[in-house]
């Protein structure tokens, strides 16, 4: 095939002889853009190769001959009708082609001009019906029928024109018109238009595949370029289309989809783990599908100084018992309060309450025991409202309570602790049953304490087993792909396309499939940077901070302070008018004194309960 323009070739191809392989032969550059203009490819270079696959009618760009004038029309107009006038000199022309083709009497015809008789005069562009050739007044006429159904009149064969032949048939669309290739490249006529004749200029827009595209290339086709049809020479070419794991996700499979890794993303690894030194170019991968379920949970290590974060699958089938957790202030010790589930709490700082810059907050002491009951609000010195935590005083646990049978007590201490004390507490734990993960994140809030106490057996090199401590902290909610290498294909791990996007070409030969279940890589270690990075997600930026403590000076170091100025006198507060109310909560009665001595003891065996080996007592 010789060398056309895209044009050409596009007017003149067949729909159902696609795909079809063409090869530039001169390329084109548009300065105005590297890759494309509008979504178009506007950069070809001579000898790319171009996979056809559909050719899609964009607009069609009528034009009259005579003036030059054009309007464009949408591929859905209908003429009524779109015809072929193919001119005819004289009625007889007209006639004798009619017969010597095949198609016979009757046709249907118009004229560019008035045609005045005796009987009636014939507007131009009139259709007319010629029926038969038969002799009127002593001269071969052509008997015609007006369209309109008002009678007959009777023309000569010497008649001039010129005349138009109509095709008979219903009204066609452009796209119809333009794929008859016996109306192609000559003057047409439709009703619709007040021109005599027009010309159709058809622009396509052609999807094609090239080679490393990774999406299909949309071309226009009055981009000024020749190609040649070499489908014919090319049936062994193989076009390479890159694919990114995200698109692979994104289309739903189909999986097992076997693939060739060729490119994997620059820059530092978010992933701690061995199989991802095997991702380089050339290594050949097997995409199984979508992981179940689509969550994951971030989780670090307690009790060393360097913790080491990870990501636990949904899927993770180890057991997992709770730790006490540890609160450093009130305001968490809140957040961690549910409804229905009661906290328990043992105080592991000694705090006096003039430290909290009211007077009207209790001590408390190491070892003290707490329950927390709810917020409120207490109205502290000069009238301000604070946030406080209400919590009630425990006595030392007795049998009863530690079988579950908890008795309240009315003449228990209230205890009210401002939201941004800062203090230290542990949790006051006594269960002891064995969770999977999805139970204990069903059942109870995040952060959560852990132990692991068995490890996945899918997962044989699990390290959860070998720390003594984690913390639960977040739940992501992503989709993973499961992947196993050709190296190793009983063996598979989850990653995420949103945070690492190898870009793969699809390959035909599957890796063979072990017959016995799959191993499932469950837990990944993160470096430190993309744990943060996870930490920064739009569900851990909205929650609201802490509150900060005021910035006012202690009450006591106030009265000094006024005291200490001349002419100024410190008024005593009254009797039995506490500096703190409780505005939302109802008061409870105070204990009696021999509880309070009782309370005292208690504190105090707890207290020496907590020094270290070898401490003195104060």
């Amino acid at each position: 095939m010789e060398p056309v323009s895209l044009q050409d070739f596009v007017c003149a191809l067949d729909p159902a002889s696609l795909p079809r392989v063409l090869r530039v032969c001169s390329g084109v550059y548009f300065q105005g853009s590297i890759y494309e203009i509008s979504g178009n490819e506007c950069c070809l270079s001579t000898g790319d190769l171009i996979k056809v696959t559909h050719v899609r009618l964009q607009k069609v760009v009528c034009e009259n001959p005579g003036t030059g004038q054009t309007t464009e029309l949408a591929p859905n107009f209908q003429g009524k009708p779109l015809t072929s006038p193919q001119s005819y000199g004289t009625l007889e022309e007209l006639v004798y082609a009619a017969t010597q083709s095949s198609k016979s009497l009757p046709i249907r015809f118009m004229s560019t001009h008035r045609i005045a008789t005796k009987a009636r005069v014939v507007p131009q562009e009139q259709p007319l019906k010629l029926e038969a050739v038969e002799m009127h007044q002593g001269a071969c006429c052509a008997r015609c029928v007006l369209d309109s159904g008002q009678g007959f009149l009777h023309l000569p064969l010497s008649q001039q024109g010129p005349f138009w032949k109509l095709e008979p048939g219903p009204p066609r669309t452009l796209l119809q018109v333009l794929q008859d290739p016996t109306v192609r490249d000559t003057l047409l006529t439709c009703s619709a238009f007040p021109w005599r004749s027009l010309t159709l200029k058809p622009q396509y827009e052609v999807e094609a595949i090239m080679h490393f595209r990774r999406t299909v290339v949309k071309i226009p086709s009055t981009l000024e370029v020749d190609v040649e049809d070499v489908t014919t020479s090319s049936q062994h070419i193989l076009f390479i289309q890159p694919l990114l794991l995200s698109e692979a996700l994104a289309r739903g499979g189909p999986f097992p989809l076997a693939a060739e890794i060729l490119e994997v993303p620059q820059g530092s690894p978010n992933f701690l783990s061995p199989w991802l030194s095997s991702f380089q170019k050339g290594q050949r991968l097997c995409l199984h599908g979508v992981a179940s379920p689509p969550w994951r949970f971030l989780a670090s290590t307690r009790g060393r100084k360097v913790p080491r974060h990870f990501m636990i699958s949904g899927a993770y089938r180890g057991k997992l018992r709770r730790r006490p957790r540890e609160f450093p202030t009130a305001y968490d010790l809140l957040g961690a309060l549910q409804p229905g589930q009661p906290l328990r709490i043992v105080a592991t700082k000694d705090c006096e309450g003039d430290e909290l810059e009211n007077l009207g907050f209790a001590s408390l002491a190491v070892g003290d025991r707490l329950e927390v009951r709810g917020s409120g609000q207490a109205l502290g010195q000069h009238e301000r409202d604070i946030d406080v935590l209400v919590c009630q005083r425990l006595g030392e646990p007795t049998g009863e309570e530690e079988a579950g049978e908890d008795e309240e007590v009315e003449d228990q201490e209230q205890i009210l602790l401002p939201l941004y004390f800062s203090g230290g507490f542990v949790e006051e734990l006594s269960d002891a049953r064995r969770y999977s993960l999805q139970d204990l994140t069903a059942q109870f809030s995040l952060p959560c304490e852990v132990k692991v106490v068995a490890k996945d057996p899918r997962h044989p090199a699990d390290p959860l087993p070998s720390f003594p401590g984690l913390q639960l902290e977040e739940k992501i909610l992503e989709p993973f792909l499961v992947v196993s290498l050709d190296s190793s294909p009983e063996m598979c791990f989850e990653i995420p396309p949103r945070w690492l996007d190898l870009t793969v070409v699809e390959v035909k030969e599957l890796p063979g499939q072990p017959s016995g279940a799959l191993r499932m890589a469950t837990v990944e270690e993160l470096t430190e940077a993309f744990y943060y990075r996870l930490r920064k997600l739009p569900a851990v930026e909205s929650q609201a901070p802490p509150p900060r403590p005021p910035k006012s000076k202690g009450l006591s170091e106030q009265k000094k302070q006024m005291s200490k100025e001349k002419g100024v006198k410190v008024p005593r507060e009254p009797q039995g008018q506490p500096t703190l109310q409780l505005l939302t909560l109802p008061q409870y009665a105070k204990i009696p004194a021999s509880a309070l001595h009782a309370s005292q003891s208690f504190c105090q065996e707890r207290s020496s309960s907590f020094q270290t080996p070898g401490q003195g007592s104060a």
